[in-house]
């Protein structure tokens, strides 16, 4: 990706080092944590770019007696520090102020006001509006603060452990959060959340799945006016980003942890339906492709 001159965003909020962030409890009410080795694997396989994964992540603590308190990182009060500027901080900046910039004219176009969400950098666990965030879980947005959460050793992960390496594919993973960011400002999540909890595990699942597949679509859209605006993809991103959202359709998570393919308990979508919807994002470049819950066939 050719990002050299595209500006920093200033909605990155820094939680990794000294200067106003130290150690705190656990969540109100005595809710333990799990220990990250013991169910890394299994939060990546199951919930890598969820809307919410801290719902498994609270079952899994339930399950585990030995689990010891998270350590959670959050602000002094008043305080914001200042992103750390080494060169992945940078790039991360610089392609949410990307998304940004893309957001900000499709909404206009629309006649709406886009509202910026705030990318919180941090490492191990953090305190969200959502609960306690860990870097077991990947990636993911909080509509209860509209912030997106990334641990950024998560792209070690991607590159080692998911056979998904490259810039682009890391630029994907920041779009598909900003894309759930983008569901919460329309109205959508509230709506799918509140569907899901009147309908049954397998129907719950499946409107997971037109979600995530939606938030692959408005990566799509980022990634099509960017580089209408900016020409930054270069030979090769696009095969990075396609390959990213192949290695973590549910299908092919479920098939490389050795497990059984079970269709109804997909969240995110096959491999095949990913990279469909982020194609089709990126091909037309407008929101109104990303409809997957009107399509008939994902």
């Amino acid at each position: 990706m050719k990002m050299d001159d595209q500006r920093e965003s200033s909605k990155v909020e820094d939680r990794r080092g000294p200067g106003g962030f130290g150690g705190g409890g656990g969540l109100p009410g005595g809710r333990r944590g799990v220990g990250l080795g013991t169910v890394a694997l299994a939060v990546v396989a199951g919930w890598v770019f969820g809307i919410n994964p801290l719902t498994i992540i609270n079952v899994l603590g339930g399950m585990d007696g030995a689990s010891e308190p998270a350590v959670v990182q959050q602000p002094a009060p008043g305080t914001r520090a200042a992103p750390q500027q080494d060169e992945s901080t940078r790039f991360i900046s610089k392609v949410l102020a990307s998304t940004e910039d893309a957001w900000d004219g499709v909404f206009r176009q629309a006649n709406a006001q886009y509202q910026k969400p705030v990318l919180v950098l941090y490492r191990g666990a953090t305190r969200t509006a959502c609960g306690t965030g860990q870097a077991a879980m990947g990636p993911f947005y909080c509509p209860g603060d509209s912030k997106v959460y990334l641990d950024l050793d998560f792209f070690d992960t991607m590159r080692r452990q998911l056979g998904a390496p490259g810039d682009f594919a890391q630029a994907y993973v920041v779009a598909h959060e900003v894309g759930h960011h983008v569901q919460h400002l329309m109205g959508i999540t509230d709506k799918v959340d509140s569907l899901r909890e009147r309908v049954s595990e397998t129907q719950a699942n499946a409107l997971s799945v037109r979600l995530e597949l939606q938030a692959d679509c408005f990566a799509g859209v980022w990634a099509h006016n960017a580089e209408q605006a900016k020409s930054f993809l270069e030979t090769g991103d696009l095969e990075e980003a396609m390959n990213a959202a192949s290695q973590i359709g549910d299908d092919t998570l479920q098939r490389n942890a050795g497990a059984r393919v079970r269709p109804e308990s997909f969240t995110h979508g096959s491999s095949q339906q990913r990279m469909a919807w982020f194609k089709r994002g990126l091909q037309s470049g407008q929101i109104a492709q990303c409809d997957t819950f009107q399509a008939r066939n994902l």
